[in-house]
């Protein structure tokens, strides 16, 4: 029985098509691979940028204090308890309790706000990530969708930060967990020592960009499967015609293909001609005309790849530009609101604390009394004929007397907040040095007083005069009833000024 021969055609047909299968499936993949790792890298970079964008945006002192508060033992027995009851105004009401309510809920606003602008984030929260050993993490504030309860709650660990060193910067990472595909990046937030406090977690939804690949990889394939058939079917019809002078010309042109002197288009009409993408007119239609149009099938993929790539780094730096100018938006409105936030806190004329910073630093002192950590002062200014100078010599005469006797008496209590609590009443909160040395400074301030009152080289309005009363915190005491005692003590000051000098001058 004659054995069967696989003719010469048969070979080159077979040659033509696995040599088209390969290059095409190759070009596919090198083209389905390239996009992956671009995008990829991009959607790492935009996580991490949203991430450590939002991280500048906390306070790092209030998460440092919610941290202690939620890891105590007492709060997590209450967090277990109000997770079985599902009841969230246990946790609240233990929150406001602490005194941390209030930034609490602003904090967890400012989130959502944050979560609700940025349409490609899927989740968004404040998490504590335990060393590289640990197995769980704690999350310390998380949007709406989640009970306060959750506050405190230690999960399983991602599979992905399993042996991570928390305390460098951890590197974006997409992964399938049982929230779905996502790409996860950890910003650390950082205390005023520069110690980690927490990190925000951020996670951008890959679903949709996943399910695209896998459509675009089954495209890729059939159209790598097309132009197989398509290779094998052109074999059959010109494998017997003359080739040689063609293939010399294609091999010429072929020379001729330069991918650095393309161009990127402004629109869909790309020039081919610039790089040279061979463009021949082939009379017969042989096996040369196949190897013709799988070059140029080839230069122009690249070189519609290298456009493609072009127009995705155009599109990337406009991102950019935007993100950039969101950045730079919230820094404007950060900058405005603490300016806002210093104004309502700092008297006009002296520029020391006014009447709301001093009840914001009462109700500080009243928590350490609660605490049993208070140790203070009051020293009470009363200054003496502010009257008497704005009838005689006007109310600018007065502005200078006021900034004057503020003047003196910050010297003295130069390591104490100062506040003025009326027109002619400032009050001072000894603490640290300046409560140790409370009764020298009070003297001080006093004989400072006595030497600018009897500088008669200056206009009466430049002379500036004072009363100073001084009480101490005991045990028992409330702010309030220190700052009686130490008003007591300036008005006896100021009787014994009054009854040596006169009402005025």
């Amino acid at each position: 029985m004659k054995k069967k021969r696989i003719t010469i055609g048969m070979k080159m047909r077979i040659f033509v098509t696995l040599i088209v299968f390969v290059i095409s499936v190759s070009i596919a993949l090198l083209s389905y691979f390239i996009n992956v790792e671009q995008n990829d890298s991009y959607i790492k970079r935009m996580t991490y940028n949203s991430a450590e964008n939002y991280a500048t945006l906390v306070d790092p002192e209030f998460l440092s204090e919610l941290r202690r508060t939620v890891e105590s033992e007492e709060f997590q027995a209450l967090r277990n308890d109000a997770s079985m009851k599902d009841d969230e105004s246990a946790i609240e009401k233990y929150l406001k309790d602490k005194g941390l309510w209030d930034k609490y809920a602003e904090t967890r606003k400012e989130m959502c706000n944050y979560l609700d602008n940025m349409d490609d984030i899927k989740y968004l929260y404040i998490i504590v990530l335990g060393d590289s050993s640990a197995y769980y993490d704690m999350y310390l504030v998380d949007d709406y969708d989640n009970p306060l309860y959750e506050t405190g709650n230690y999960q399983d660990r991602e599979s992905g930060l399993i042996g991570v060193d928390t305390s460098k910067k951890i590197e974006p990472a997409i992964n399938n967990s049982k929230w779905g595909w996502l790409c996860s990046a950890y910003a650390p937030v950082c205390d005023s020592q520069g110690n980690i406090v927490c990190h925000i977690g951020c996670d951008f939804d890959m679903e949709t960009i996943v399910g695209e690949r896998t459509t675009q990889l089954l495209i890729f394939g059939l159209v790598s499967l097309g132009l197989t058939v398509f290779a094998y079917i052109l074999t059959l019809i010109i494998f017997n015609l003359f080739f040689t002078k063609p293939f010399k010309r294609i091999t010429e042109e072929s020379k001729k293909f330069d991918p650095e002197k393309f161009e990127p288009s402004d629109d869909d009409n790309i020039d081919y001609n610039k790089p040279g993408v061979i463009n021949l007119y082939l009379k017969k239609n042989d096996e040369i005309t196949d190897i013709y149009e799988i070059i140029r099938s080839i230069q122009v993929s690249f070189i519609d790849f290298l456009d493609d790539k072009a127009r995705l780094e155009k599109d990337k730096q406009r991102y950019l530009d935007i993100l950039r100018q969101v950045e730079t938006e919230n820094k404007d409105k950060k900058e405005q609101l603490e300016k806002v936030s210093d104004k309502a806190y700092r008297d006009e004329l002296t520029q020391v604390g006014n009447k709301n910073a001093y009840i914001r630093k009462i109700n500080s002192l009243a928590k350490n009394i609660e605490k049993g950590s208070a140790k203070f002062a009051i020293a009470m200014i009363d200054l003496n004929n502010l009257k008497y100078i704005n009838d005689y010599y006007g109310h600018e005469s007065g502005d200078i007397y006021i900034k004057g006797s503020c003047q003196i008496v910050t010297r003295a209590f130069r390591n104490s907040p100062l506040y003025r609590v009326g027109g002619d009443e400032f009050v001072v909160i000894l603490m640290g040095e300046d409560y140790r040395n409370r009764d020298a400074l009070v003297s001080q301030a006093r004989e400072d007083f006595i030497k600018s009152y009897q500088n008669t080289s200056v206009p009466p309005h430049k002379r500036f005069c004072a009363a100073v009363g001084l009480a101490v915190y005991a045990e028992g005491d409330t702010v309030e009833s220190v700052f009686k005692r130490a008003d007591q003590a300036m008005y006896a000051e100021k009787m014994l000024f009054k009854m040596k000098n006169g009402s005025y001058r």
